[in-house]
């Protein structure tokens, strides 16, 4: 990572704290590594994300239903998925600095650093050597690699480490009153089991006819032994997967399909296509006939942000067996019953809330002749953005602040709405560029002569006069998610 990315992906975390963003959690104990707190405007920004996906993907698609499956599921759901023997990383440990590592990060960071140093050849065959290793699970070779490219410990700079191990990441706990008997239960490492064991639930109280897909919106947790790039990889994060349920031999049609389908809703939200690629999956899950990530260029370089895979009949022949129910589909139109194959799509919604953040905080020079001056903004779709407009009485006197907050009263039972009278005006309105507000409306003495407010516009600052009676409709037509679904019709 280059000074310059480095200095901005400090300043997109230093921003996310200063202005309510993501917080550490208990920073009043000194934290807790790798756990974030999202505080006001991240909570909104948030949920604003989920209903972006939740509506495009459920009411944009008569044939997706969503469901809210519980955290904890049946301890042989893990089993059967293959979680309990195969959810594992390989990890290695440095012997001076007694910290632990996923074998193949150290790997790819080198790879990196020789891409930085213009050496592309020796990058190109470390990135065949690590992808051979990792298809053999051959955790011998890891370590040769690492030891063969002086790949050194962050901390203690020295190369004494040891064999490369497989870590489980998922967390057990106990489930019952008594420590004797207690059943041992996981937190769910994935949301997509929660869908899979629900399948035959939803086909028939919906009445559900193939091809269909199940969403679902939730927590996962995951033991990650390197948590690092502040939410880019947490202990306890969120998923919005949906699993599309679709007849044997068509899968790789409908992975095609919603493959392009999700690079246009990313895009719909912005941000500049050179940002986003497509990165083929070069070790398959054994699950998976086909798998591709969807990454953005984040400071520290490209990273996935959502998977799409074509899962085959993997998850519900596996629940089949060892449950011993049934998990068929009978249809109609061919008169045969199957397990239906299965198409995933999976993306990290603090991920996404990154790529958000990331792609949106810009720091603009305004220097003229006269004077130097600049602003930091938060250049968010409008119909995301955690506050959609500021009502700014011009002073606290004379009648203004009642006429704003009169003005306000009415905008606030459809959106999120904030009052603000402290400072200058100039300065409120840094306050709110600086969290992304799309509009500020401005409460003057000539409101209450001819009841006319003035609009600033976030991104080109331009103002314009506009009656406050309009200010419902105008605000509708610039911040309505209807207006940023339409897009992905």
């Amino acid at each position: 990572m280059s000074k310059q990315t480095d200095d901005f992906f400090k300043n997109i975390i230093s921003h996310a704290k200063e202005y309510g963003f993501v917080f550490p959690s208990s920073e009043i104990y000194d934290g807790l590594s790798a756990v974030y707190d999202y505080g006001q405007l991240g909570s909104e920004l948030k949920n604003n994300l989920k209903t972006y996906w939740w509506k495009s993907m459920v009411q944009l698609n008569e044939n997706i239903v969503g469901i809210d499956a519980a955290i904890f599921m049946h301890p042989t759901t893990w089993k059967a998925s293959g979680h309990v023997d195969g959810f594992n990383d390989p990890m290695i440990d440095n012997k001076d600095s007694k910290k632990r590592y996923r074998a193949d990060q150290l790997i790819e960071d080198k790879i990196d650093r020789y891409e930085k140093d213009g050496k592309t050849d020796k990058a190109a065959q470390l990135q065949k050597d690590l992808d051979d290793a990792l298809n053999a699970d051959d955790l011998a070779r890891l370590k040769t690699i690492i030891e063969d490219h002086n790949i050194v410990c962050p901390i203690s700079g020295t190369k004494n480490w040891t064999d490369v191990r497989q870590f489980n990441l998922m967390f057990a706990t106990q489930m019952g009153a008594m420590a004797d008997g207690a059943e041992q239960v996981y937190l769910r490492p994935e949301t997509a089991q929660g869908i899979f064991v629900n399948f035959l639930n939803v086909q028939k109280t919906g009445r559900m006819k193939i091809p269909f897909g199940i969403a679902q919106i939730g927590k996962a947790f995951r033991n990650e032994v390197i948590a690092r790039q502040f939410i880019m990889r947490m202990r306890e994060f969120e998923q919005m997967e949906m699993q599309f349920f679709v007849r044997p031999g068509s899968e790789l049609d409908w992975y095609k399909q919603w493959k392009e389908t999700r690079l246009k809703w990313h895009l719909a939200l912005g941000a500049d296509p050179n940002k986003y690629r497509f990165h083929d999956h070069v070790k398959l899950a054994h699950y998976a006939n086909a798998a591709v990530d969807i990454e953005y260029q984040f400071p520290f370089g490209f990273k996935e942000v959502e998977g799409i895979h074509s899962r085959t009949d993997f998850d519900l022949k596996q629940h089949q067996e060892f449950s011993g129910k049934k998990l068929q589909y009978f249809d109609p139109e061919i008169n045969q019953s199957y397990i239906p194959y299965v198409i995933e799509t999976s993306i990290g919604l603090d991920r996404l809330f990154l790529t958000v953040l990331a792609n949106s905080l810009v720091q603009e020079d305004l220097s003229t002749e006269e004077r130097q001056d600049s602003r930091v903004v938060l250049k968010f779709h409008p119909a995301i953005a955690p506050v959609k407009a500021a009502v700014l009485p011009l002073t606290k006197k004379d009648g203004l602040p009642e006429k704003a907050r009169e003005i306000m009263a009415k905008l606030k039972l459809d959106y999120n709405i904030q009052y603000d009278e402290k400072d200058s005006i100039g300065k409120r309105y840094r306050r709110q560029d600086a969290i992304g507000t799309p509009f500020c409306i401005t409460v003057d003495h000539q409101s209450l002569e001819d009841n006319t407010v003035t609009i600033r516009h976030r991104d080109s600052m331009e103002q314009e006069r506009v009656n406050a009676e309009d200010l419902e409709r105008i605000i509708a037509d610039r911040v309505s998610l209807s207006g940023l679904l339409k897009q992905l019709i």
